[in-house]
């Protein structure tokens, strides 16, 4: 280990403790970007991070827009030039019962399994931006300059769509664009096991009624000759998928290629506890494709999920009525070149084509979707990445693919001409989105680590 990294990691972990003090001082900011309510906490949060970036030397500067602030800062110099993004809004909390704690009160529980930090944006995303804010703090306290230049990125409203980040993207290129964007909001494989992003899913989303009657119906004296949009959704929905999980729109398996067998392999031999994984939900196997794995299912292969189903009498009791309406909420994640606008096409068409007579349709027309983002792993950082985490972690580091859908990725591929590298330290088991969120302290220090390490592979 050269000397000028043992003294950045050797005050990091001098400073371990003040580092948490300070997330723990995010983390009492409400910042929730979806509710009106909490503007002011927004705005509030992202004042502390320009405070924060001034601390260490950036210049840094709050940008306006039609929702929550932009903010941005910039330091360092030299021939490496790196975009750091993260996102300072969170999760509302409902439901507020299931939390055992305030969750704007961070405080450390101890745990069989180690030390955590609760609180609603511990792991999601601010724990995971102050892994490489303080990475950063501690090269400016040794070296007193940093080893490349810095643009750090943070945005308001992930958490709600991100409305404000194409338009301001888009008006702020030269501002932001820089050899590589660095993404510190994904989780680990497994516990102990560090992971680059090698693929995200995109993301289709669509709503439709289906519309029979044009009243309500006593099932007395209409049931029979009536048609039921209850009973005709449901033959829609079980037209989706074949016998072996495969979906059945036609043209929707086009774009989508194989995993390359280097990248299946790396997963094969990660250590991924497949039974551990599906019985902590509550399952005993996998119910996708029925010839891929576990992880390919997760990771690399398309699917239609039915999200939201409903129609007739919800009530207590019974009512004996045939509705008039029937709704469903769908999803499809993406993999590959699969086009959003093209599967929407086919999906409508494949619904479309199946309603029987007496049967209507009304589509939602306010629902979007974004493809997959395939990072370039074969760009030199990721094989530094890949160095710098097996040095911290003692582990190889696994290029994963991640199931979930980071559409900023893909914002700085389109809208910036950017590759971008996702690297971060939460678990699975934290509890992002959900009541009683959590991120290890572990994890948070070894993350600051990380980022130390990767910084000086990269400025090498």
């Amino acid at each position: 280990m050269n000397q000028s990294i043992a003294t950045v990691l050797n005050q990091i972990d001098e400073t371990v403790d003040q580092s948490i003090e300070t997330l723990m001082e995010f983390l009492k900011i409400p910042s929730i970007s979806t509710d009106p309510a909490y503007k002011n906490d927004c705005a509030t949060a992202a004042i502390w991070l320009k405070n924060e970036l001034e601390k260490i030397g950036a210049s840094a500067e709050i940008h306006e827009t039609p929702g929550h602030p932009m903010v941005v800062g910039q330091m360092g110099s030299g021939d490496k030039h790196l975009l750091f993004y993260g996102h300072y809004d969170v999760q509302p909390v409902d439901p507020l019962e299931l939390w055992e704690h305030d969750p704007f009160a961070p405080f450390i529980e101890a745990r069989p399994t180690g030390k955590v930090i609760r609180a609603r944006g511990a792991s999601d995303d601010k724990g995971q931006l102050m892994t490489f804010l303080e990475a950063c703090r501690a090269w400016m306290k040794v070296h007193g300059a940093l080893p490349c230049k810095i643009t750090f990125f943070f945005e308001g409203e992930e958490e709600s769509g991100s409305p404000s980040l194409v338009p301001f993207m888009e008006e702020n290129k030269e501002l932001l664009t820089a050899d590589l964007a660095l993404i510190c909001d994904t989780a680990m494989l497994t516990p102990e096991v560090p992971s680059i992003c090698a693929s995200l899913r995109g993301m289709l989303k669509d709503e439709f009624t289906l519309i029979g009657p044009n009243k309500d119906l006593h099932s007395g004296l209409y049931g029979g000759p009536a048609l039921n949009p209850l009973k005709e959704i449901a033959h829609l929905i079980a037209s989706f998928h074949d016998a072996d999980g495969r979906v059945a729109i036609e043209g929707f398996y086009e774009g989508v290629t194989d995993t390359p067998e280097r990248i299946l392999e790396q997963w094969n031999d990660s250590g991924f506890d497949e039974a551990a994984y599906l019985n902590g939900v509550g399952l005993s196997k996998a119910h996708g494709e029925t010839d891929r794995t576990t992880l390919e299912q997760a990771w690399a292969r398309p699917t239609l999920e039915i999200n939201g189903l409903w129609g007739g009498y919800q009530g207590a009791g019974t009512k004996t009525v045939i509705p008039s309406k029937a709704h469903c909420k769908l999803t499809c994640r993406l993999v590959g070149d699969q086009d959003p606008d093209e599967i929407r096409i086919a999906l409508r068409k494949h619904i479309e084509d199946r309603l029987p007579q007496d049967c209507k349709i009304q589509w939602d027309l306010d629902l979007d979707g974004a493809k997959a983002a395939v990072m370039n792993t074969d760009r030199p950082e990721f094989d530094a990445a890949r160095k710098a985490l097996k040095a911290e972690w003692d582990r190889e580091a696994v290029l994963a693919g991640m199931g979930g859908s980071i559409p900023i990725a893909g914002y700085f591929s389109t809208i910036l001409g950017m590759d971008s590298m996702l690297m971060g330290f939460a678990n699975d088991d934290d509890l992002i989105h959900s009541p009683n969120e959590k991120y290890g302290v572990k994890n948070f220090h070894k993350g600051i680590r990380s980022w130390a390490r990767l910084l000086n592979e990269l400025a090498n």
